[in-house]
């Protein structure tokens, strides 16, 4: 085949300038460039960007998701990727040989239909959150994986094939709910390492909404997802999993406040994933019960 092209989106609410400039500096300087850059803003305008650069402005938030898929759409109208690379506007690619080294793992590999980074601070240290496996100890751990993380390549004909982000999910839970219809259509999810983006140490609960959305699309997930007798041992795993972890009654009140409306709510269209990737997932250390 010939040399996969990447293609680079990146979402901003238009709140971090001079980062967002950073991170696209950082692209232009990669050895291999990318077909294609573009940025929404996510419910705002636009600072100027640098030229060659494809700004796309939405009316409103549609959230990480319904974000996603805006830059997806225009990438697709826009033609000649093979890559989808999604970066936050905060990060900063730190090597300049990451497409290639991507470009690399997707020519070796035709099943390769995800590749998550590893997400390091500026000290270069690791978040246990951000390494995708339950075993988290060590981040520089290569191998196959079950979910992928906030930065990650992602084939665009293993899109075409599962389909694009899920929409309705805004924020959390969406990178999951991708992961799991890859691997039910036997697509590889590959954690690298040597492929960084520096991102500052973040908790996720800053986000308002977290516990909410949070739950809600947990609920949601398993409904679309998984076999029926394995939703109510997963969404019991998470119950129980919340209550002993969440420190804050405000946030207990609103996690179960989402999980009242994921069961309420339609969750889209339901395709159990065959038990061969229950089995698949299980063998990869993370099986679809937590």
């Amino acid at each position: 085949m010939s040399r996969p092209r990447v293609g680079v989106a990146v979402l901003t609410m238009g709140t971090r300038p001079a980062e967002l400039r950073a991170l696209l500096d950082s692209v232009v300087k990669q050895q291999e460039p990318a077909a294609h850059v573009v940025v929404v803003g996510n419910g705002s305008v636009l600072p100027e960007l640098p030229e060659g650069v494809i700004g796309v402005e939405l009316e409103e938030n549609l959230g990480v998701a319904g974000g996603r898929n805006a830059a997806l759409a225009r990438l697709r109208a826009a033609g000649g990727v093979d890559i989808l690379v999604d970066l936050d506007d905060d990060g900063l690619l730190i090597d300049a040989d990451v497409f290639t080294r991507i470009a690399d793992l997707y020519a070796a590999d035709q099943r390769l239909g995800i590749v998550s980074f590893r997400i390091a601070d500026e000290t270069g240290f690791t978040q246990r959150r951000h390494v995708p496996r339950l075993r988290a100890g060590d981040p520089m751990q290569r191998g196959l994986v079950t979910f992928l993380g906030g930065g990650h390549g992602i084939s665009m004909r293993m899109l075409d094939e599962v389909g694009d982000w899920p929409d309705d999910f805004f924020f959390t839970h969406e990178e999951t709910d991708l992961a799991w219809r890859a691997l039910d259509a036997d697509w590889k999810i590959l954690y690298e390492p040597a492929l960084v983006l520096q991102h500052p140490r973040t908790s996720p609960a800053r986000h308002a909404n977290f516990y909410r959305l949070t739950a809600r699309n947990r609920v949601w997930m398993a409904r679309r997802h998984l076999p029926a007798l394995l939703v109510p041992v997963y969404l019991g795993t998470w119950i129980a999993l919340t209550v002993a972890r969440t420190r804050s009654l405000p946030g207990m009140r609103a996690w179960f406040g989402g999980f009242a409306e994921g069961v309420r709510r339609p969750c889209g269209v339901r395709h159990p994933m065959r038990w061969r990737t229950v089995w698949r997932m299980t063998r990869l250390g993370r099986p679809p019960i937590v």
